[in-house]
């Protein structure tokens, strides 16, 4: 099963399977979800994870530049959108298991994801696909549990450091750099 539709009380959640990539470090390379094969300008390991910047051709941006972070479950993106595309945030972070190897890391997304307002505030995004995939049996219970938990984790880290994400991850160890 690709794609599930779930109905609930009020609307209807369309749900797909969980979206895994690659991140080829020896090819420079990222295998997006839909299994494009993207080149890579910069990789850059450190002990707590790796960070990804690429062009991309999306309408929406024409640059990506992400960090694998498996050991708090997240993706952090600053995704660079056309002028005529902006979007009221600094960072959207996807949840879920981020498993690093030696040439390749492989990511499995877990649905939902935080949008940060840097200063303002965070908002946690697509519950209902979650809960609707783990209806689905897309996912399972433990797994969505954890998601949920990680999630939990960082809302509350990046609320308690004033809705400034980098705060909260320097005071764990972790200092992002971004192009």
């Amino acid at each position: 099963m690709d794609v599930a539709t779930v109905t609930t009380t009020n609307n209807v959640v369309h749900v797909h399977k969980p979206k895994v990539e690659h991140f080829n470090i020896k090819e420079w390379t990222n295998i997006d979800p839909k299994g494009f094969v993207r080149p890579v300008e910069k990789y850059l390991r450190k002990p707590w994870g790796l960070y990804m910047g690429r062009e991309a051709d999306h309408a929406n941006f024409h640059y990506i530049e992400s960090w694998l972070l498996p050991s708090l479950g997240l993706r952090v993106t600053i995704f660079h959108f056309h002028p005529y595309k902006r979007r009221d945030q600094n960072f959207y972070i996807d949840i879920g298991d981020f498993t690093p190897g030696k040439e390749v890391w492989h990511s499995t997304d877990h649905y939902l994801d935080i949008v940060v307002r840097t200063g303002r505030n965070a908002e946690l995004l697509d519950v209902d696909e979650l809960l609707a995939a783990q209806r689905a049996g897309l996912i399972d219970p433990g797994t969505a549990e954890k998601a949920i938990d990680k999630a939990v984790t960082a809302m509350t880290g990046i609320a308690q450091h004033g809705y400034r994400l980098e705060s909260w991850l320097s005071s764990l160890g972790i200092d992002l750099t971004w192009r």
